[in-house]
């Protein structure tokens, strides 16, 4: 008959009972994840959200890089700056979900992003 001292081992057990646990928790959370994800879809779409965007990048834009070459007289970040602004402002033009959409807004993003960087280190 097998003896019934505890094993040298029962502290795996503990650890086998718990990663069970987080088993199940990332089970049910991935399963509310997707329905949530789903529900707001529809709500990432909205064009609201792209406009919303857009004045925004142009409000902080403007501000940030128009007092950069204030400050510093450079103006190039300006000029990068702006000519992402106006990708993503014409992206918005374009049919969306389209390739063609989704390339001018990214890559006006990057610009704009690069025109901020460019910014930043003028002031260096």
């Amino acid at each position: 008959m097998a003896s019934l001292s505890p094993s040298r081992f029962t502290h795996l057990d503990g650890w086998a009972i718990g990663l069970s646990g987080l088993c199940v928790l990332h089970c049910l959370a991935t399963a509310v994840a997707i329905g949530l994800l789903s529900s707001f879809a529809g709500l990432l779409e909205a064009p609201i959200i792209h406009e919303g965007g857009l004045a925004l990048a142009i409000l902080l834009g403007g501000l940030a890089l128009g007092n950069g070459a204030r400050k510093h007289g450079m103006l190039l970040p300006v000029a990068v700056g702006a000519l992402g602004l106006g990708m993503m402002a014409g992206s918005l033009s374009l049919p969306h979900g389209t390739s063609g959409e989704i390339a001018y807004s990214v890559l006006g993003v990057l610009l704009l992003a690069f025109g901020h960087e460019l910014n930043r280190r003028a002031y260096w």
